[in-house]
């Protein structure tokens, strides 16, 4: 019998690993293996043909069942007060967009719900959510602030994320998006809000271990790209990894600054140009592809796909949960989109959501493939193929979701 297995705490036999290893070809598809964990790794990968004799009675056979990687969603905003749906039925009515913002509509409406809400509410708003994920197979979610607007909201908003953490069994990734728009206070001063960004919430985020990288949606009607830089130099200046929302509406230069900045990911990419791919491809970007915001906003510019695959560039795909433009709790929905309004294949879709999404959360060492070292983050499936999870969206198809070496089904 292998020895490391006899040394592992936990073993699976007759699993179909697909590795979504680098060096392998497509899925890294494996024949039958044995994997074991310890110490909430993965201790050992071995062909079940090397396994000789019989083998401790707990270990479990799994027949043959596809394992894969824990899905990792990379673009997240679910932590939120207060619904939109009125909203919803509003624009689908044809009321247009600022008429909707005058009646007190728009991101302004999450962000005074938000503000109103406790950190207790926020907490228990975003339960489901991330259970939800959790349901799906995610491991691994980044969730942004952005509905605060203040020192003490954005901090909040980040505790919450930290406490989620905490509470459930899934990793999370905090990131600090203060410059996702202007408050209702600064309207007629937004350099004034960039400053308090970049002297007070950034160094309070950072000082507290509360964020793990900062971001900026760079756009028109957003942040500008000297804005845009200033908030960067502060994030460097405390040590925080940058991402940013580029390219979504309109092309400002924004991945091109990002990749000088050595971001984690560029994120939406709609109006991405030929300098910010050859941008993204020098410095190792990730581009992370949020489909369903382009699917509810009925947007028609696609992002080029083509001309990043054909540059190299990791490609990630995300759920953009959020109230106003994402209402889509699942990353398997994402896939499915990628797949089917973005022209990914169901291998680069399930790419996106494994090694190319722990990249673009700087997580790479450690998650995103099979493979001895790695976290034992991985999941078992009720189907034989892994484009099944492009492929078929709504279907409970988890047999077993392992989170840092322990079986969670479920959450």
């Amino acid at each position: 019998m292998n020895k490391e297995l006899l040394n592992c705490e936990r073993v699976w036999l007759n699993v179909t690993p697909a590795t979504l290893n680098a060096e392998l070809v497509d899925y890294g598809l494996l024949p039958l293996h044995a994997i074991g964990v310890k110490g909430g790794k993965i201790h050992a990968l071995v062909p079940m043909a090397e396994l000789k004799g019989p083998h401790p009675a707990h270990w479990q056979d799994m027949q043959g069942k596809l394992v894969t990687p824990g899905l990792i969603d990379c673009h997240t905003h679910l932590i939120f007060a207060g619904s939109r749906a009125e909203e919803f039925e509003l624009r689908q009515q044809g009321v247009p967009y600022a008429e909707i913002a005058r009646r007190g509509g728009g991101i302004v409406s999450t962000v005074r719900a938000t503000r109103e809400a406790s950190e207790e509410q926020l907490f228990e708003l975003a339960l489901p959510r991330v259970k939800s994920l959790i349901r799906e197979g995610v491991t691994m979610v980044e969730i942004k602030s952005g509905y605060g607007l203040t020192l003490d909201d954005e901090l909040k908003m980040l505790r919450v994320a930290r406490r989620l953490g905490e509470a459930l069994p899934i990793r999370v990734k905090t990131t600090l998006l203060a410059a996702h728009a202007v408050p209702p206070e600064y309207r007629n001063d937004p350099d004034s809000w960039v400053e308090t960004i970049c002297q007070e919430i950034i160094p309070a985020a950072a000082n507290a271990g509360l964020a793990d990288a900062v971001d900026v949606f760079c756009e028109h009607i957003g942040f500008s790209l000297a804005q845009t830089e200033q908030v960067y130099l502060a994030a460097d200046l405390y040590g925080l990894p940058v991402k940013g929302h580029m390219d979504q509406l309109s092309n400002l230069g924004g991945s091109t600054l990002a990749a000088n900045f050595g971001a984690l990911s560029v994120d939406h990419l709609e109006y991405l140009d030929p300098q910010g791919i050859l941008a993204l491809a020098q410095r190792g970007v990730v581009a992370t592809l949020l489909p369903t915001a382009f699917y509810f906003l009925k947007e028609t510019k696609l992002p080029p796909v083509a001309a990043l695959r054909k540059a190299g560039v990791a490609m990630a795909v995300s759920s953009d949960i959020n109230p106003g433009t994402a209402p889509i709790v699942s990353l398997r929905m994402a896939m499915n989109m990628a797949c089917t309004l973005f022209g990914l294949t169901p291998v680069e879709a399930m790419v996106g959501v494994t090694r190319n999404a722990a990249k673009a959360l700087g997580e790479q060492e450690r998650l995103g493939q099979l493979r001895v070292g790695m976290a034992a983050d991985f999941l078992i499936w009720h189907c034989a193929h892994p484009a099944e999870l492009s492929y078929m969206v709504g279907v409970d198809q988890l047999a077993g979701r392992i989170f840092n070496g322990e079986e969670t089904l479920h959450g």
